[in-house]
């Protein structure tokens, strides 16, 4: 399987760069769908609802399909075990983060079966 886009990559720079220090990578970013944001709390279900909340509001995942919210819910789970270095119960140790994240979409497969990637 060979890359076309470097999802990851991207979703690191969208969360890390400003605006205008993303202008280098526009011919990039114009392959896949994005967002950025911000959540901030002790209570982990929080944190994933506003990672989930950003992705349908910037149209990203689909409301109406189940697939895409799985998608997503298992792709913050991971995110956030990177984060936390395994330890996902922030609230049990009165502990809040304060995170920015991004959300990128799309097709980094040259093969078409491969589909889209969150």
């Amino acid at each position: 399987m060979t890359q076309k886009i470097q999802i990851g990559k991207l979703a690191m720079l969208v969360a890390s760069l400003t605006p205008d220090e993303l202008e280098p990578f526009t011919a990039s970013l114009e392959e896949v769908q994005y967002c950025q944001g911000k959540a901030g709390s002790m209570d982990i279900q929080k944190v994933i609802a506003a990672v989930e909340t950003a992705a349908k509001r910037n149209g990203i995942i689909s409301q109406d399909v189940y697939r895409e919210t799985h998608a997503l819910y298992h792709a913050i789970l991971e995110s956030l075990e990177g984060v936390m270095r395994g330890q996902l119960g922030i609230g049990n140790m009165m502990r809040t983060v304060g995170l920015r994240f991004a959300i990128v979409r799309g097709e980094p497969y040259d093969r078409e079966e491969e589909g889209d990637w969150i």
